[in-house]
């Protein structure tokens, strides 16, 4: 179902401003929409699962994003978005996002100013610890399950600028497993695995070499 969602809902769209890009996206489940890049942050709203959503940029490090949702404006964490690139849909990672055309926004007082005013939580701006972006290590964990689904994701940093990044989404019994590994001179791989529950999965693969070639493939398989 969530795939489906993905499909019919997901494209990227047009650039909205020289300096940020807009990108069409769906909420992996339902997710608390922050008035900032943390869970400290108020909610503004909450986004149900498979909803569409349009993605303006993600801080550095892609660890959180600015989204809009119909009348709504704030953050989610990445690894809650799910885009489209090359035709299969994908959890958001560091090395994915430059591909698809998300870019690096930042979140400061004007941000705040601009979309919460009519909040009541508006004047506490102060009392909010300031965002600091976080430290890129070279690798990293975290599993963290909410709304009926689960996701793990990890990642390394190679020595000479190359990363690779995986997630893992389950919820209903259906898991979409992703791993994106970015060369240091610009290639990149993405393997997507979609399982569904009680069927079957299927496994869509694609290469882009520094130079402009592709290469993909796909396999199905039943599991007993």
């Amino acid at each position: 179902m969530l795939r489906t969602l993905l499909f019919a809902a997901a494209l990227t769209v047009a650039t909205v401003s020289a300096a940020s890009a807009a990108t069409t996206s769906v909420a992996v489940t339902n997710v608390n929409l922050r008035a900032g890049p943390s869970t400290v942050y108020p909610a503004v709203t909450v986004v149900p699962a498979g909803a569409a959503i349009t993605t303006f940029g993600c801080v550095a490090g892609y660890s959180w994003c600015d989204i809009g949702f119909g009348p709504y404006r704030g953050w989610v964490a990445a690894n809650y978005i799910q885009v489209v690139y090359r035709g299969a849909p994908v959890v958001l990672t560091a090395p994915l996002a430059p591909a698809v055309g998300i870019t690096v926004v930042s979140f400061n007082r004007a941000y705040w100013d601009r979309y919460y005013v009519a909040y009541p939580w508006y004047g506490r701006w102060a009392g909010y610890p300031p965002y600091v972006a976080p430290r890129v290590t070279s690798a990293s964990r975290s599993v963290t399950c909410a709304g009926g689904a689960c996701v793990g994701a990890r990642g390394a940093t190679g020595v000479y600028g190359g990363a690779t990044e995986q997630t893992r989404v389950c919820t209903g019994g259906a898991c979409t497993s992703t791993r994106v590994t970015a060369g240091p001179n610009g290639g990149v791989a993405a393997r997507t695995r979609n399982c569904a529950a009680g069927q079957g999965c299927t496994t869509n693969r694609a290469v882009a070499g520094p130079g402009g070639g592709v290469h993909t493939g796909s396999r199905s398989f039943q599991r007993w």
